[in-house]
């Protein structure tokens, strides 16, 4: 692993597409859980919403920690 590498993978991100697939639902009900609860286009989100982060956190999370033991054990080829 080089510096690019280990950056592309600390700088990788969940994106709203993401979440939208791990919740089942349309990544357009995504946006509009997350808009203002004052805007006319807000909707409720998604049942049990918490569920999905809570997996894609932790998935994320492990990616992370691998990637610090990686560095941290000089793996950098």
């Amino acid at each position: 692993m080089n510096f690019r590498k280990a950056t592309d993978a600390l700088l990788e991100s969940i994106t709203l597409q993401d979440l939208a697939d791990a919740m089942g639902v349309s990544l357009q009900a995504i946006r509009q859980a997350r808009t203002a609860e004052e805007n006319k286009a807000f909707r409720s989100p998604p049942p049990d919403w918490e569920r999905a982060v809570i997996r894609l956190a932790e998935a994320r999370a492990k990616e992370l920690n691998g990637l610090a033991r990686q560095v941290r054990r000089g793996h950098w080829i």
